[in-house]
């Protein structure tokens, strides 16, 4: 049998203003402070509302763009489709997210919004953008580093992780960028990636229809990477209207941020308010507001690794925050002899101790030290680690931040498996 985290065992969390002691005598459960922490955190709302697209909210003028932009579609054009959604069938919502996103990018004119998708449209087949989903184009090295779609934010829409950094090696950059063949090809796949994003939309009012990018820009080479970047932006711009609806920039450097402040004044209030700016070593506090921990990749101070969402959904995590100058030991009772639990813990930017400890139950018995007392560093990843009880008792997890004074965000998760031998 299993038990999976967080609610089917007792939780304690205890707060202490003291440096670590010894391993701590057990305690009986009457003594211990216990709580049940929460298996999930208040996000507040972003400043960026996204569009509903229920015609019925439509303002008048706006539909009457809507139903305008069809019949010169018809005129114009003639039956089409897109992403695999006939764009002039009847009563089809699909069809109506698709065309509102065009006009919305062009402000509900109906003549600029048709000439963007006539352009569009010829773009896709001159692209053979349909077939791209069948392509291999040999980029497996780059998957899970570069451009790749993990898992989802807290509202369900599909994330996008960026990382150019890798590109910093000049032999890296020569072999995917050293002449205009190859950079054709990378930029083939990075738009290969993308599809494969907006496969996951549902094209329906009310409905997930657009994607979270997350954009890391720890190490990227902004000059080498001009052109390719010119031409993803373009790409995307031209061709995938209102298909973003939070723009995540972490690690972001200082000359980025001065860089932001001198253009954010051109730029549209709906523009500014899909934009998140989040300078370095604040990744995992600005990313726990928007995704969930278990789908944060681990490098960015989550518990998802590679390969983990591939075998279907991932098993939630617990949110908790540690003051600067608390520690925090997390209680994991009620473990049977002979059961054997699992565990997942991180601390976003790290720097403090850890250990993990089995406490028994019985009186008579020692506790074990688990994981000795380190110190971990701030670019460590999640600690995954299992351990199996030879009588029953309870695991406690500890991390130690009373040497700073900085509050940062966690998570963990764990799961029992009871032993299924058989006593005679």
């Amino acid at each position: 049998m299993e038990a999976s985290s967080p609610l089917s065992v007792q939780q304690a969390l205890h707060l202490q203003e003291t440096t670590p002691q010894a391993s701590p005598k057990p305690v009986s459960k009457k003594s211990s402070v216990t709580s049940f922490m929460e298996t999930a955190t208040t996000l507040r709302s972003p400043s960026f509302k996204e569009d509903t697209y229920f015609i019925s909210q439509l303002k008048t003028p706006e539909k009457k763009a809507l139903q305008e932009l069809k019949d010169k579609l018809i005129a114009s054009h003639g039956p089409d489709s897109m992403w695999g959604i006939p764009l002039l069938a009847e009563n089809d919502e699909r069809a109506d997210v698709i065309l509102l996103k065009f006009l919305r990018a062009r402000d509900f004119k109906v003549n600029d919004a048709l000439t963007m998708l006539v352009k569009c449209l010829a773009w896709r087949k001159e692209f053979e953008a349909d077939k791209l989903l069948e392509e291999d184009l040999g980029f497996k090295e780059l998957g899970e580093v570069v451009a790749y779609m993990h898992g989802y934010d807290k509202d369900g829409h599909p994330v996008c992780y960026n990382a150019y950094g890798i590109f910093k090696d000049k032999e890296m950059y020569d072999k995917y960028f050293g002449d205009e063949d190859k950079l054709k090809k990378f930029l083939r796949w990075r738009v290969q990636v993308l599809e494969n994003g907006i496969k996951l939309l549902h094209f329906k009012p009310g409905g997930v229809n657009s994607i979270i990018q997350i954009t890391d820009l720890k190490d990227m080479p902004k000059r080498e990477l001009r052109v390719a970047s010119n031409h993803i932006l373009s790409l995307f711009q031209d061709n995938y209207p209102e298909m973003v609806a939070q723009k995540i920039f972490i690690n972001v450097p200082w000359y980025f941020s001065m860089l932001y402040s001198m253009v954010s004044p051109f730029l549209t209030q709906r523009t500014k308010s899909k934009f998140v700016i989040s300078k370095e070593g604040n990744a995992a506090e600005t990313l726990y507001k928007f995704v969930r921990p278990e789908y944060i990749p681990v490098q960015y101070g989550g518990l998802s690794r590679h390969n983990d969402l591939h075998n279907g959904p991932s098993k939630p995590a617990s949110e908790f925050t540690i003051k600067g100058g608390e520690k925090v030991n997390i209680q994991i009772e009620g473990i049977e002899g002979g059961a054997t639990i699992t565990w997942d813990i991180v601390v976003g930017g790290w720097e403090l101790e850890y250990c993990a400890e089995f406490v028994p139950n019985s009186e008579g018995s020692y506790t074990i030290a688990v994981e000795k007392t380190r110190k971990i560093s701030a670019n460590e990843e999640a600690i995954h680690n299992s351990f199996t009880a030879k009588e029953a008792g309870k695991m406690v997890l500890s991390v130690d931040n009373t040497l700073s004074r900085k509050k940062k965000v966690a998570a963990y998760r764990y799961l029992v498996r009871k032993s299924t031998s058989i006593s005679t």
